[in-house]
């Protein structure tokens, strides 16, 4: 006979709902609109006007240990649900369950380069580019130690019981499958070395991450396409003054994943950036990326590389601020030829409430 076991975990906020011994939380929200033109050179793009909408829904409370709980909503572009988190903090660490909020594990260095805007691949020129995500994809739960003196060092580990790219309402659950089928774990840490509260101004971060394949002689079929997935990352940041620069390299092994010819076997990418905090309203960044897959039985399939840059604007005026991003892709979406080349303007105002 199959048993389910359902455990359950709710964090109630404002006059919803009252715990006994605990102190009574608080509801914010905050939010802010954006109207966007972008246009790529050569291309017949139809309306180049867009708008996003969001808002952000953000409860917190503590409990009588003097442990403190938050929970954070996200509601993007026509309101539609993006992502939720709930962060128990203590002084042991954080828990964290991530629900797509991709704070969690290595996804929270997919690019995290200095920018006045946008990632170099998200300005709306589109790249195709393929990011590292690690348990991100998926719900999932990380723990974070506590901040190490000195080093400024943490360390996060992230579970997901299953990377399938789903995010999972209460009371449910995924796919079936196996104890360990497709189940993942990330581990990445965080430094900021300082001394006496002086900061160094440097970040070190790495991380990586192991999907289990869903063959059980994945330690000894080599060519099988149902063998482990891994992904790894590496960088730094250093800001010093107004100027912050920043690189980073990728890497991911997707034969897990892997289920024709026509797929790719790795990924690896490279990222870099340097921002300039002009004063206090206006910054300007210049940035750029590249991303390759390869295929270890290439046949007639090409390992193409894409190159894209962006250089980058931002202007605020009290609640308002005006954005722009000049992008230029080469061979995007891994494809060759004169078609995947384009260049392209974003412009942005956002009000902030």
């Amino acid at each position: 006979m199959n048993k389910l076991k359902k455990i359950g975990l709710s964090a109630l906020c404002g006059s919803l709902a009252a715990a006994t011994g605990a102190n009574a939380g608080e509801l914010a929200v905050t939010g802010s609109a954006t109207v966007t033109y972008t246009q790529v050179d050569g291309d017949v793009t139809g309306n180049p006007l867009g708008m996003n909408s969001g808002m952000t829904f953000k409860g917190s409370g503590e409990l009588d240990s003097g442990a403190t709980y938050t929970y954070t909503l996200t509601q993007a572009d026509q309101t539609a649900y993006s992502a939720g988190s709930i962060v128990l903090s203590t002084a042991f660490g954080e828990i964290t369950f991530g629900h797509g909020h991709g704070g969690n594990g290595i996804d929270a260095y997919d690019d995290k380069m200095p920018t006045a805007w946008e990632e170099t691949w998200g300005t709306g020129v589109g790249t195709g580019v393929h990011l590292i995500n690690g348990v991100g994809s998926s719900t999932n739960i990380q723990y974070k130690t506590p901040v190490v003196p000195v080093l400024g060092m943490t360390i996060a580990v992230a579970y997901a019981g299953k990377v399938d790219g789903t995010q999972i309402n209460d009371k449910g659950n995924s796919a079936a499958g196996s104890d360990d089928t497709n189940s993942g774990f990330d581990v990445a840490t965080n430094i900021n070395p300082n001394w006496g509260g002086w900061n160094s101004g440097l970040n070190i971060f790495a991380g990586g991450h192991v999907t289990r394949g869903t063959n059980p002689n994945r330690d000894v079929v080599e060519d099988s396409h149902n063998l482990d997935a891994a992904e790894g990352v590496l960088g730094a940041t250093f800001a010093l003054g107004p100027v912050t620069i920043g690189a980073q390299k990728t890497a991911e092994y997707v034969k897990g994943a892997k289920r024709t010819g026509t797929d790719p076997d790795y990924y690896t990418g490279a990222h870099y950036g340097v921002s300039f905090q002009v004063n206090d309203d206006l910054s300007l960044s210049y940035g750029g990326m590249r991303s390759k897959k390869y295929f270890v039985d290439p046949g007639s399939n090409e390992a193409v590389e894409i190159d894209a840059s962006s250089f980058q604007i931002a202007y605020s005026l009290g609640g308002i601020a005006f954005k722009f991003a000049d992008t230029s892709v080469d061979n995007a979406t891994y494809t060759s030829g004169t078609g995947a080349d384009r260049d392209g303007t974003t412009l942005a105002v956002t009000f902030a409430f």
